[in-house]
């Protein structure tokens, strides 16, 4: 009986002891894949324009990750290429004062350059300053003018000059809508691939205002 009592003491002091290993062995892992997550690779961050480059932690990486508002490519390249589109729109506009009949169109096509006059020269100046330095504005004209979405061809700007009275009128409109909105998918575009709060708050603007004077100018037509 006392053999049997002493067995079976032996057994429970084995098992009790075999659990504390298991438990320590736990801790250890799990403290060591902590560490490792901690202790990844060093990630260079590149500075803003004039700035040196940033070392950071694996960590401070991915704190940083959600918040980086440096400008990126889709910016400067949305940046550049709207001031073309604008650019394009002011010249439509410009020719509906000694060529439209309607006076409703006439005040539409002062609107809009009451408005896009100022947004070019608002992005030309964060080109200059937040979007890292200047633009061919040329280049940008040569291999990006039918890239762009709602640009107006030669050959219907030519035919806009030609027209009078309400046939200026149709054709102002129609081309001036398919022209806001392309500049509303250009903007949709970089809110999704950009990182430049500035620029965001343009698109915003701009999808905000061409949406508004899409709807007026589908009225008109």
């Amino acid at each position: 009986m006392l053999i049997r009592r002493a067995s079976l003491a032996s057994l429970v002091t084995a098992s009790l002891a075999t659990a504390v290993v298991f438990a320590v062995g736990g801790c250890d892992a799990g403290a060591d894949t902590r560490s490792a997550a901690a202790s990844g690779p060093s990630v260079i961050a590149p500075g803003r324009p004039g700035e040196p480059n940033r070392t950071l932690s694996a960590q401070e990486a991915a704190g940083q990750r959600g918040d980086d508002n440096s400008p990126n490519t889709a910016d400067r390249s949305y940046a550049t290429m709207m001031i073309e589109h604008h650019a394009q729109a002011l010249k439509m506009t410009g020719l509906a004062p000694k060529r439209a009949e309607s006076t409703a169109v006439k005040r539409m096509a002062e609107r809009i350059a009451a408005s896009q006059g100022p947004e070019i020269a608002a992005m030309k100046s964060w080109l200059r300053t937040d979007g890292g330095g200047g633009h061919d504005h040329g280049d940008t004209h040569a291999h990006t003018h039918m890239s762009m979405p709602g640009m107006a061809t030669e050959a219907q700007l030519t035919k806009l000059k030609s027209a009078r009275g309400k046939a200026f009128d149709a054709l102002f409109l129609k081309l001036m809508i398919a022209h806001h909105q392309g500049a509303i998918t250009m903007a949709t575009d970089v809110k999704a691939r950009g990182h430049s709060v500035r620029i965001e708050e343009m698109a915003d603007d701009v999808i905000a205002q061409q949406t508004a004077e899409i709807s007026r100018m589908r009225a008109m037509s």
